[in-house]
């Protein structure tokens, strides 16, 4: 009887302490749902998360602009190397033959062209003799005319005989032919020098059509031989170099890569949903595996992508095609990083990254409205070459020039058209 009271006894206290767990566990469960929610509400809505983030730069390839076969290779794999730094060199005997023919060809077309100004200053004076051989001529016939005439009144009184009278009329056809040939011959050499002058006119020996297409020939030749040392067009590390001493290479074929790990960036691919209220200039963090989540580094949104990754693959899927299946798209954002931060803790290209964008402010723009960089993605290894070869063209003419100068002073002097309009 004793031990069914007691256990009769034990029954309700079981139950309550049940009951009691029971309760322990909702509130637990309740409070846990209320914490969750009000950090939700308070701080987790207003970031955005994705682990589908990887680390990019602008992968430069580097490559030959003119053929050639490789002499040298002065970089390898992972070096490191600075703008304008000397990474391949081709046999430049080919590209030196074609600079001396170039070189050659513009001095004897500034000599040519030197001719030229001087046969305009020659059949310019040949003109001006022409001019005083008629006016010399025309003195001659007047003076035949007045003895013909002179002659004519003194036939008549007898003082002068027929004969001579004769002799007058000869000299006046004479002198007229002789007026009429040298009017010719003004003619003839005002067509000589208007013929020369087509081939000079409006122009100098430097700026010469003829010079200047041999130097432009001479330019690019300089800039073929010039181009078999190819430098580096911007700062960075050495990435898949593919070429080797002896190769016989073709303009544009591949040679190396070089990624300025300096200017990397992430593009993280957010899913559509998560897109709403990201805005241009939002701040990011990211970790990346190479350096694990106590290395955080710190940068913002710098733009959107255009289209989700499906819409620029190279087979882009047909959702006309009647066998479609909805599938959350995933559109790439673009987020730059701190430059110190790098510096501190480089990156690689390909890395995979974990970013939380900070979406509470919404001012920026959801497409960028400018250019965010402008020019500053150039190279400027290529400008010295140019002004050197400028350099070069100018030293080579004015090492020809000669006295043609001096031709074009008196070139300038006469007039252009001188036409028989002056002649009478």
């Amino acid at each position: 009887m004793a031990d069914s009271a007691t256990t009769h006894d034990n029954a309700p206290r079981k139950n309550r302490r049940r009951v009691l767990l029971l309760a322990l566990l909702t509130i637990t469960f309740l409070a846990a749902g209320i914490v969750a929610g009000a950090y939700w509400w308070l701080v987790a809505r207003f970031y955005e998360h994705t682990d589908d983030a990887y680390v990019a730069t602008n992968v430069v390839q580097v490559t030959p602009l003119v053929g050639g076969t490789v002499i040298a290779v002065r970089v390898e794999d992972t070096d490191r190397v600075t703008v304008g730094q000397p990474l391949v060199e081709l046999d430049p005997a080919d590209t030196q033959i074609a600079l001396d023919q170039a070189e050659a060809e513009l001095a004897k077309t500034v000599r040519e062209v030197r001719t030229l100004f001087a046969n305009d200053a020659s059949l310019a004076a040949d003109l001006g003799v022409r001019r005083a051989e008629y006016e010399h001529r025309r003195t001659d016939l007047a003076k035949a005319r007045d003895d013909l005439a002179t002659r004519q009144r003194l036939v008549a009184s007898g003082a002068v005989g027929k004969e001579e009278l004769k002799h007058a009329e000869s000299a006046l056809a004479s002198a007229e032919a002789a007026a009429a040939a040298g009017k010719a011959m003004i003619v003839a050499a005002e067509q000589r020098l208007e013929s020369s002058r087509a081939l000079t006119e409006g122009t100098s020996v430097e700026a010469h059509p003829n010079v200047a297409r041999a130097a432009a020939r001479m330019r690019e030749a300089y800039l073929a031989h010039a181009r078999t040392k190819i430098m580096a067009p911007v700062a960075g590390f050495v990435a898949k170099r593919a070429v080797q001493v002896g190769q016989r290479l073709q303009a544009g074929a591949p040679l190396l890569s070089i990624a300025p790990l300096n200017e990397a960036w992430v593009d993280a691919n957010f899913k559509e949903g998560q897109l709403a209220h990201m805005r241009i200039g939002q701040p990011a963090k990211l970790t990346v595996d190479l350096y694990g989540k106590r290395t955080e580094f710190h940068g913002r949104v710098a733009g959107l992508g255009a289209g989700t990754g499906a819409a620029f693959a190279i087979l882009p899927a047909q959702n006309a095609s009647g066998n479609w299946i909805k599938i959350v798209q995933r559109v790439p954002v673009r987020i730059e990083l701190d430059p110190a931060e790098l510096e501190r803790y480089p990156v690689r290209v390909g890395l995979s990254a974990q970013v939380e964008v900070d979406i509470r402010h919404e001012d920026g723009p959801v497409l960028a409205a400018a250019l965010r960089r402008g020019d500053e993605n150039r190279t400027t290894i290529y400008d010295d070459a140019m002004q050197a070869a400028d350099a070069r063209v100018k030293t080579i003419i004015a090492a020809n020039l000669g006295d043609a100068h001096a031709a074009i002073a008196t070139h300038d002097s006469v007039p252009a058209h001188a036409g028989i309009a002056a002649v009478k």
